[in-house]
């Protein structure tokens, strides 16, 4: 589907700059800042994370726009079901995190921070088990091998070890190494061909971030080709970009594992309602942002303001007058 790349202009008279205080420190950040855009479709989300370039970071927005220009694609199911997120907390603080996901049977438990050991993960893993029947945990590409392998021995049975090491090489040793189900995220999503983890022989499952892939039929579309297990995930979107991930995952021909796509619970204030479990399920449903919602600062907004600039300017350039945008 192609529709035409809308004017700075217009992007700009609608373009709102939130920053939402999250409950603990995830992915290195204590606030999540987001851009919004409104189209004639309703709302999208512009949000790559501040160490993105500016090449990557255009596929946030082509994602955005989609959102805000055409829509969702047609739903196949009206529930999606959903894991908890448990970031690299002290296991004590397990059990609050996990009772903030309503009926929920799996968690995702991040591992491998800087400056935790793997008996911090050990501990952390442990208490999840505790409350919920089914386990996946996320190093983020944080491990070597060597390191990979042992872990995964020592953390014992597991839905799946999401993106134990940073290479597609990496993640295929490690995969012939162990019989744990191995997924992959950046190596999808931040590889120049998504495939190629595919042809590595390199992961059992695929999880793929709508932002970051460029919209909710790119996603649909690699899934098709993929030919490995599909988990739609967030990228710790705001309700807006939440909406977007909920959608894909209600679209896709086959009715994923629990996604990742509760992490509107990470936020102590959202731009609207968040998308919360009910018995491990969320239903699609689009989002209008709140008239008062968490506001950037003037100099944060400039900030965003440029950077969407050099983005639109980059789409621009590769969709010139006449050729849409692929969605």
């Amino acid at each position: 589907m192609l529709f035409d790349l809308p004017g700075i202009d217009d992007l700009l008279d609608t373009a709102i700059v939130v920053a939402l205080p999250m409950r603990e420190r995830f992915r290195g950040i204590s606030v999540r800042e987001a851009l919004l855009v409104r189209g004639p479709a309703g709302w999208g989300e512009f949000a790559p994370f501040v160490e993105y370039d500016d090449a990557e970071a255009a596929w946030w927005l082509a994602a955005g726009l989609e959102a805000a220009w055409v829509g969702p694609p047609p739903a196949r199911r009206d529930r999606v079901p959903v894991n908890a997120t448990v970031p690299a907390v002290p296991a004590d603080d397990v059990a609050d995190i996990v009772a903030r996901f309503g009926g929920v049977r799996t968690a995702k438990v991040k591992v491998a921070e800087p400056g935790q050991s793997l008996d911090d993960d050990l501990a952390r893993v442990a208490a999840v088990r505790q409350l919920l029947p089914h386990v996946r945990v996320d190093a983020n590409g944080r491990w070597t091998v060597e390191q990979a392998v042992e872990a995964i021995g020592a953390l014992g049975a597991l839905q799946y070890v999401e993106q134990p090491c940073a290479t597609i090489d990496e993640l295929a040793r490690v995969r012939a190494a162990v019989d744990t189900p191995i997924a992959a995220d950046e190596s999808i999503r931040r590889a120049d061909d998504p495939l190629r983890v595919v042809r590595a022989g390199a992961a059992d499952v695929a999880v793929l971030k709508v932002a970051p892939l460029g919209g909710m039929r790119r996603v649909l579309r690699l899934a098709e080709q993929i030919d490995l297990t599909v988990v739609i995930s967030s990228a710790l979107d705001t309700a807006v970009g939440m909406s977007a991930g909920v959608a894909t995952a209600a679209a896709l021909p086959v009715t994923p594992p629990a996604c990742g796509l509760g992490t509107g619970s990470m936020f102590t204030a959202d731009v609207a309602a968040p998308f919360v479990a009910v018995d491990g399920m969320l239903t699609p449903r689009v989002v209008e942002p709140d008239p008062v919602t968490p506001s950037a600062t003037a100099d944060r907004r400039a900030w965003w303001v440029e950077r969407l600039r050099r983005c639109h300017a980059l789409l621009a350039h590769h969709h010139p007058a006449g050729q849409g945008l692929v969605c």
